[in-house]
């Protein structure tokens, strides 16, 4: 193969990994047990089995505008977008822990307001030299207020946590 199209498959190779990575990571964290059935929800949660779907689509989405970002930006432009994505790879994972792991809501509700905020240079820093990018992290922009909205409604439901 030449050294070209090896390159052209360096970004979808990592992105690919960096998804199974965090998914995996966030998905172990998520112990749905005794704890979790035990809080109130509110009835219009969308269903558990729908929420490994839509973090599948959202990876997806996320990798796509990835490798976009990469292809066509240049080096300072990838560094600052990497560099923002493995922030919010963390700040993704963190929040799993925190709200299932360590089972703070109250904690994971302060966190998700962080998580949402390093979505948004993941919008802006790509929209000159790839709007395609910006347009395909809206709907985890999308995804991750539903989430915050829903940590809010458990922590006011359930107060003694």
């Amino acid at each position: 193969m030449n050294p070209a199209a090896e390159s052209s498959k360096k970004p979808i190779l990592i992105a690919f990994l960096l998804a199974i990575l965090v998914g995996g990571i966030g998905g172990g964290a998520t112990e749905i047990g005794p704890w979790y059935y035990s809080l109130v929800k509110p009835a219009w949660q969308p269903p558990d089995w729908a929420f490994g779907p839509i973090w599948t689509l959202i990876y997806i989405t996320t990798g796509i505008a990835g490798v976009r970002a990469w292809r066509l930006g240049d080096e300072q432009q990838r560094r600052y977008f990497l560099g923002a994505l493995l922030i919010n790879c963390v700040l993704n994972l963190l929040w799993s822990l925190l709200f299932f792991k360590i089972q703070r809501p109250d904690i994971a509700l302060i966190e998700v307001v962080v998580l949402w905020l390093s979505i948004l240079p993941l919008i802006l820093l790509p929209l000159r030299y790839s709007p395609r990018s910006s347009l395909l992290m809206l709907p985890y922009l999308a995804w991750v207020s539903v989430a915050a909205y829903l940590n809010l409604t458990i922590v006011r439901l359930n107060p003694v946590l």
